[in-house]
């Protein structure tokens, strides 16, 4: 079904650049690290990387750098932490382009998890914080921090 969709809205907006070079490549990317694998997710966000870090549109909600975190998981999914942290670290550095959207915070988390994988434990100690820090007044059910929480206990 979702790639039905992401079809549907290739069909409908052939023209649209942010349609075609941030939003698809994206949606596209985020499916191939559900079922391709990281190195298909990666490719596809080639096309993306001329244009993420300008503002695709707010009339579709949607705003930039999606594809740096997307891009960032598949590095993790890749196992190389250096280019994930790479990647979640751009997001952090560009807080006034990610503006409200979630992934600004759990830019956060994934540093902390692409650190914790490339050997930077206490550069991942600090990362983690930082998420739990904003989060720190969240509902204490929600599983991304409940999942953050157990990471961050068994660094200590």
């Amino acid at each position: 079904m979702p790639k039905e969709l992401a079809d549907n809205l290739a069909r409908r907006f052939p023209q649209e650049t942010a349609v075609q070079s941030n939003y698809l490549p994206t949606l596209r990317a985020k499916l191939s690290l559900n079922s391709a694998g990281f190195q298909d997710a990666i490719n596809r966000l080639r096309t993306a990387s001329l244009y993420e870090m300008g503002d695709p549109g707010a009339a579709y909600d949607w705003q930039a750098l999606y594809p740096v975190y997307v891009r960032g998981e598949a590095y993790l999914a890749a196992r190389d932490g250096n280019r994930a942290a790479g990647e979640f670290q751009k997001i952090l550095d560009h807080r006034g382009i990610v503006l409200y959207e979630p992934i600004g915070a759990l830019a956060n988390l994934q540093l902390g998890r692409a650190y914790l994988m490339a050997g930077e434990a206490a550069k991942a100690k600090a990362a983690y914080n930082d998420f739990l820090m904003l989060w720190k007044d969240a509902d204490p059910d929600i599983p991304i921090l409940k999942q953050a929480q157990a990471e961050y206990a068994k660094l200590q």
